[in-house]
């Protein structure tokens, strides 16, 4: 059974993640076909969502605006998996430490937005992550840290700060994993994610 994959395209790199999802996905011999969401009506097709990063103050404003942030809190409430990275991580925690922001409130965290420093500072780092065997090379770009965890499950710290976690069928990382060519947090978050709800091979049969 094919899957779909949305990318929500209002900001950030989307492309990028459309190739880190079909890497991940082949990886494990899956077919997927990957969307692009700027507007409502799209996300009750997804089985997996990306949510990039770019500025989360544009990102909480325009999925209000268009009507994608009901889609998204729907998506996840389904058990289905998302995957936010850097911004899409502010924009889907619980506190977002900035009253601009509308949370999603899908992750149960506090973040502090340009933690690591800003686009100068940025920077690539050799993770270790829960559930992956060898480091992640991980880049972070202006990147937030998570101040406060709820019941959220930290996967992986950087500097003694949490920087990915996982609640639920969410995983939400600091960093940027679509611009390395290892797809493991995406094959991570949309196939290997315990509280995730993506069709077995087997189930799909």
């Amino acid at each position: 059974m094919s899957l779909t994959a949305g990318v929500v395209a209002v900001q950030g790199d989307v492309e990028e993640h459309a190739a880190a999802i079909e890497r991940a996905a082949a990886a494990r011999g899956r077919e997927v076909a990957v969307r692009e969401i700027r507007d409502a009506g799209i996300v009750p097709d997804c089985d997996l969502l990306a949510m990039p990063g770019g500025e989360s103050t544009t990102i909480s404003r325009l999925l209000h605006s268009e009507g994608i942030a009901p889609e998204i809190r729907a998506h996840v409430a389904d058990g289905k998996p998302l995957l936010a990275t850097c911004a899409g991580l502010i924009v889907a925690a619980s506190d977002a430490g900035d009253g601009r922001v509308e949370e999603l409130e899908l992750i149960d965290i506090g973040v502090e937005r340009n933690a690591f420093g800003r686009q100068k500072d940025s920077f690539e780092a050799p993770l270790e992550v829960a559930g992956l065997d060898e480091p992640y090379p991980a880049v972070f770009i202006r990147a937030p840290a998570i101040d406060s965890v709820g019941d959220a499950e930290v996967l992986a710290t950087w500097d003694d700060r949490p920087v990915a976690v996982r609640d639920g069928p969410v995983v939400g990382t600091s960093f940027h994993p679509e611009l390395t060519a290892d797809s493991r947090i995406h094959g991570l978050a949309f196939f290997e994610n315990e509280g995730a709800s993506v069709p077995s091979l087997e189930e799909a049969q």
